[in-house]
């Protein structure tokens, strides 16, 4: 399994079926998209929304922030054989980490969500919001994802037999 670690600012899009996105989030969000007939994924990790009004976003900035980071990761998966109306959307982070930080993750996880109904996006899971960081792992080519909170154990991996094929599915 191709492990691929994203932080902020990045996304990955892959539709190999040896995978594997990952990120660690506080009160950053990731995304992860995911057409299942084309078998193509990927995973952003954004840190704000939008910028202020005042502030000027060059080229190199972008993909910080969720109104961008989206669209690149679409533009990127449509590259790459995926339709906008089959995506479909998981939504994770959003933590209040910091007291002093006031709700920056709560008006991310609500950016986000907002962002994926106002585009059109199903939603499938969404773990948003708390003050725990999250660990969370995404295989593009099947659309499945994990998520944690970084002190407890990690989840145990799901073992499923293909009746048809006789195939080890893991997760």
């Amino acid at each position: 399994m191709q492990r691929i670690n994203i932080m902020q600012g990045d996304f990955h899009v892959a539709s190999a079926p040896d995978v594997l996105i990952g990120t660690v989030l506080g009160s950053c969000i990731a995304i992860c998209l995911h057409d299942a007939l084309a078998r193509v994924g990927g995973m952003n990790h954004f840190l704000l929304g939008e910028p202020a009004d005042e502030c000027r976003v060059g080229r190199a900035e972008m993909s910080r922030y969720g109104v961008h980071a989206v669209e690149l990761l679409v533009n990127e998966m449509m590259k790459q054989g995926a339709a906008r109306r089959r995506l479909k959307a998981h939504v994770y982070g959003g933590a209040n980490i910091i007291a002093g930080l006031g709700q920056i993750g709560s008006s991310n996880a609500a950016f986000a969500l907002k962002f994926i109904e106002t585009e059109g996006i199903v939603l499938g899971r969404s773990e948003v919001g708390g003050t725990k960081a999250r660990r969370v792992e995404f295989m593009p080519y099947l659309g499945k994802v994990r998520s944690w909170t970084v002190d407890d154990p990690m989840p145990q991996i799901r073992v499923e037999r293909r009746e048809n094929i006789g195939e080890l599915e893991l997760f």
